[in-house]
Formats: C-alpha cells, structure tokens, sequence
C-alpha cells in the first residue's frame, strides 16, 4: 500500500502538482497575510473614528460654549434695555402702564431666548413654546388654558414671533378678557393642512366677559399682526361678545424655515 502511495506521489511531482503539504503551507501564509492587513486597516480605521470622535467631540463643546455666552449677552442686553426704560419712564406720568408692558415683552422676549437655548438655537416645538409663554399666567391648582394640536418644529426666528404674539395675548386677556375673571379658559389649538402646507393656530377666550372692538388699534395689536406678517402669515382678530379670538393661518414653510423679510 505505502509502496502505491509512494509511486502515486513520485507521478504527480514528475507532473508539476505541489504537494498537499506544501500546498497548504503556502495558503496558510497568504492567510496569515491577509490577516495581518486586515488588523493594520482596521486598526486605521478605529485611529481615524477615534479621531473624527475627538473633533466632533471639540466641536459641539465650542458650539455650546459659543451658544451659552451669546444667550448671555443676550440676557444681559434686554436687562440693560429694561433698566434704561424703567429710568427713562419713572419720573413720566402716567407711564406705569408702558413701563410694564415693555417689562413684560422684555421678559416674554428672554423666555423664548431660554427655549432656544435649550434647543441649541436649531429648532423648538410649538407645544413647548405655547406652554412656555402661557406658564406665568396659568393656574396650576385650576388649569386656565387647553392646549392641544401636532407636533411642529419650528426656527429660531419663528419662535421669537409666536412666543411674543402670545406673550401679548396673554398680558391683553388678563386686563381685558376670559383670565380677567375667575371663571374665564382659554383654547388654543392648531392645525396642519397637508393639502395646502399651512398651520392653522387659533386662541379662543370662553367665560369672560362681553367685548368689543376697541376704538383705535393698540400698539400690542399692531405688534400681534407685525409679527404675523413677518411669518407671510395672515392675522384674523376677532371680537365675539362670547369671547376675543385670535386666529393665525400660516406657511409651514414660514415655520420651519427662515421667513424672508
């Protein structure tokens, strides 16, 4: 037997064959090879993501240290602008009404600065902005608002003009509407049309007392309808004797992307 195996083997070397042994010897160093690569590339590749890693790592950090001191002397600037008009108007009379309003639209203003801070400046949800503004003029024990309506995400310069209409709605309807008496709620829900890409928002005040229309435009009606139009949106007022209402039908695309002037 040993003897066939032998001639068999002296035949296939006499017709070039590599023997198995050799045969496999070589496969085995291509292997080792092939390996050996293979951990010098994926060590590169590890090296490179753990670099890429670092840089995106520096990069957010100085993002939001830049974003952090920009919403500093933001703050710091309405903080000044508020003192200015406080002395301006101190000695005034009959100014303490101007001196709170531009308080309060100071205030509502740094609010909406705080959302976007949060938001790193990228984007806010109307839920939260609407929530936001209302807060300060909400009863935790006997809730005053309902709000209800999707999710949108809007832009920075969307979320200053909506956190301001409604700082100037809620500051109207404590004077004159439904939040000047105990029993008054107000709605404000929206809306997506996806056949015209629009958003529908309304305010509607229930359990006030009667209004009217007023005599002359007021400076906080004018600044709700400026702050509409800068959105290319349109501004409906409403004066219900069941209640005021406030509706805004606007582009999404307004919204969601910076508002052309």
């Amino acid at each position: 037997m040993f003897e066939i195996d032998h001639q068999r083997n002296q035949h296939q070397l006499s017709a070039g064959e590599v023997p198995p042994q050799e045969f496999l010897a070589a496969e085995n160093v291509s292997l080792r090879l092939l390996l050996a690569q293979a951990e010098i590339n994926a060590q590169e590749l590890l090296d490179q993501a753990g670099i890429d890693a670092r840089e995106r790592e520096a990069a957010d950090k100085l993002q939001k240290l830049i974003l952090e001191e920009l919403h500093h002397r933001i703050k710091n600037t309405l903080a000044t602008v508020s003192a200015i008009a406080s002395q301006s108007l101190r000695n005034v009379a009959g100014a303490e009404h101007a001196q709170h309003a531009i308080e309060g639209r100071l205030l509502a203003l740094g609010r909406a600065h705080d959302l976007l801070l949060q938001a790193r400046w990228t984007s806010a949800d109307l839920e939260k902005i609407v929530r936001g503004a209302t807060e300060a003029f909400d009863n935790p024990d006997v809730p005053k608002f309902a709000i209800a309506g999707p999710d949108v995400r809007m832009t920075s310069g969307a979320v200053i003009a909506i956190a301001m209409t409604l700082n100037e709605l809620c500051t109207n309807t404590t004077k004159f509407g439904a939040l000047s008496v105990p029993a008054g709620r107000i709605d404000i829900a929206w809306t997506l049309d996806p056949g015209t890409q629009r958003l529908h928002l309304k305010w509607t005040e229930k359990n006030g007392p009667a209004v009217r229309a007023p005599d002359k435009r007021s400076f906080g009606t004018r600044l709700i309808e400026t702050l509409g139009n800068q959105l290319k949106g349109d501004v409906q007022l409403t004066y219900e004797p069941s209640g005021f209402v406030y509706a805004l039908d606007v582009p999404l695309a307004s919204l969601t992307s910076i508002a052309s002037k």
